[in-house]
């Protein structure tokens, strides 16, 4: 007898998701390690650091089926099961809106990992550190790549310079991934002990764009490192160097944005799938990203949503940093747009002094912007600060900068 008109014959295979609320630790590894062979629930990995109402944002964004704590497992009534080849959810900090959940099957992250050992010619028992939270997707490969590396990873709750330091004067771990201002903060560390970095066979540098001089510095101190590109929806740093992974393709569209296609795209943003179809083209995920590609090697330009339109003409912001980050004077830089009555938006340059009793002067750097820039490009205010404010996976807080309405400097 047919079945009745509507009845859905297939039956989709679900899984759990646990929404982890651990420190970064053996329990956290084993569960990480259990969902991706399918012996345990997807995961979504919190920071055990969020607040009360990031916390409650996150849960209701994302609906695991079971909260666990150091204390136990507790399941959620209003929780959505996973399907059942998604093995790690990623939250969005959810700083510009509601939260996001970036689902990632098995097959993916392990094609990253795989790709990524590859690429730096990983040998066979080299343990990874991992001080970067689990909860973002950089922190989650370095398990990942532990895992298909065969190796336990050491695992530092959250970075410390001379933590970092010591861990690689033991020699305990051969490969660690930083942003710019973890490492920045290593080479201070290493330079106040008088001497250059103990060995680290790599470090992988990613989060944000690295200055030319920070990565001249790190390897005039011994240090070999790779800078990525990449994002939770491409299972992290996809593009080593310039060049892309090992079976990821790019290409640049006609809106400037960065284009990104292989095994290792997500399946989905968590229980939004209108918003997974705004940014999935035949196949290619939209990154926000603007690039170029020359001879193959893709130039990251800066977010398209960070673009400042000041009096009618477009500065990406991450170029302007990228510059200023070359004066002598400058030891750390952001580059953001505010509201201006006259211009619609003014590019304000955040700058870390390289000597606090010497900073730079506004002249100076729009001088020194014009020099290679068009001049609307040029930085139209300046603000001193001792430190940029950074969000926990150790990017700068750009939306703090934006929103501080500090007197032009």
């Amino acid at each position: 007898m047919a079945a009745p008109a509507g009845t859905n014959l297939t039956t989709v295979p679900t899984r759990p998701v646990h929404a982890l609320l651990l420190p970064a630790g053996a329990a956290l590894f084993d569960a990480v390690r259990r969902a991706l062979d399918g012996d345990g629930p997807a995961v979504l990995p919190l920071s055990p650091d969020l607040p009360a109402p990031a916390l409650r944002a996150a849960l209701d964004a994302l609906r695991p089926t079971h909260l666990v704590t150091p204390d136990g497992v507790r399941p959620r009534p209003d929780g959505v099961p996973a399907a059942g080849d998604i093995a790690v959810i990623i939250a969005t900090s959810g700083t510009t809106g509601r939260p996001k959940g970036v689902e990632l099957t098995a097959a993916a992250l392990r094609a990253s990992a795989t790709a990524s050992l590859r690429r730096i010619g990983a040998r066979p028992g080299e343990r990874w550190l991992c001080c970067v939270p689990p909860s973002h997707i950089s922190g989650m490969q370095v398990l990942v790549r532990s895992l298909e590396s065969g190796t336990e990873p050491v695992i530092h709750p959250r970075f410390s310079a001379a933590g970092v330091y010591e861990t690689l004067a033991a020699g305990e771990a051969a490969h660690v991934s930083l942003v710019p201002t973890q490492l920045r903060r290593l080479l201070d560390h290493a330079a106040g002990l008088g001497g250059g970095l103990p060995a680290f066979r790599t470090i992988l540098l990613g989060g944000a764009a690295a200055p030319p001089r920070l990565l001249r510095e790190a390897s005039a101190a011994g240090a070999r490192v790779i800078t990525t590109y990449g994002s939770s929806e491409t299972s992290g740093g996809c593009v080593y160097d310039g060049e892309p992974l090992y079976k990821v393709d790019l290409k640049i569209g006609d809106d400037g944005r960065i284009r990104v296609r292989g095994p290792v795209l997500f399946s989905g943003y968590r229980l939004r799938p209108e918003l997974t179809a705004e940014c999935v083209e035949d196949g290619w995920f939209v990154t926000s990203d603007l690039g170029e590609l020359a001879g193959g090697r893709l130039r990251v330009l800066g977010r398209a949503d960070d673009v400042v339109i000041t009096g009618g003409q477009k500065v990406v912001p991450g170029a302007v940093a990228a510059l200023l980050a070359e004066h002598p004077a400058v030891r750390d830089v952001a580059v953001v747009g505010r509201p201006d009555p006259e211009w619609g938006e003014r590019v304000v340059a955040v700058v870390v002094p390289a000597d606090p009793a010497a900073p730079p002067a506004l002249e100076e750097l729009r001088a020194f912007c014009k020099d290679r820039l068009p001049a609307y490009a040029a930085p139209r205010a300046l603000e001193l600060l001792p430190a940029l404010p950074q969000l926990p996976n150790g990017k700068p807080d750009l939306a703090a900068l934006r929103a501080v309405t500090a007197p032009a400097g």
